[in-house]
């Protein structure tokens, strides 16, 4: 390539890396409120309604909820709105198998369910409450969310029949599979 070509390119590619950045700098400095004035849509969100999205509960049970609920209420919930995808005792149907698999994990055919996979009881509590039913997820009462892990705790032989669960006892169980995760060595991943 002639010196002159080879000149050109170069102060082409600056002026587009400079256009570039001065679109970013222009965005960057729009702001997140930029829709609100631009569009004249939307709005900050109160912290009501940033509490009521606020629901997680971590794997030491800290923000679990006052409730409690039985492993017989939660057979009776389970029937009624579980079975259909998980089947009749969790074994499994349209929905995910959430019963069995203990020792299996090591194997070329790991059974993943709340018995052999699932690493902390609280975080059982979390994704019921948020995601189940399937069709009406964030349905069941924070009674019936103790009942229905309480129920599934009880189908893996992690809690038995009379068990009734609150917050504290919940926090307690030890699942099978606590010690099976290990960090992340990856330096850039927190």
């Amino acid at each position: 390539m002639a010196p002159r070509a080879a000149i050109g390119l170069a102060a082409t590619a600056l002026a587009a890396i400079a256009i570039a950045a001065t679109g970013l700098a222009a965005i960057a400095s729009a702001g997140p409120a930029s829709a609100e004035t631009r569009y004249g849509i939307g709005r900050p969100a109160t912290a009501a309604e940033v509490a009521a999205w606020n629901i997680d509960i971590d794997r030491d049970g800290r923000k679990l909820p006052a409730g409690r609920g039985s492993v017989a209420q939660g057979g009776a919930l389970f029937a009624e709105r579980c079975a259909s995808c998980h089947g009749a005792k969790g074994e499994g149907g349209l929905g995910d198998r959430l019963v069995g698999g203990q020792g299996t994990l090591a194997s070329a055919q790991p059974v993943k369910t709340v018995g052999s996979f699932w690493p902390y009881a609280p975080t059982l509590f979390d994704y019921v409450r948020r995601a189940m039913p399937m069709d009406a997820p964030q349905s069941l009462t924070d009674d019936e969310v103790y009942a229905v892990v309480g129920y599934l705790l009880n189908l893996n032989g992690l809690l038995p029949d009379d068990a009734v669960l609150k917050a504290r006892s919940l926090a307690a169980v030890r699942m099978p599979n606590r010690d099976g995760f290990v960090p992340d060595p990856r330096p850039d991943v927190p």
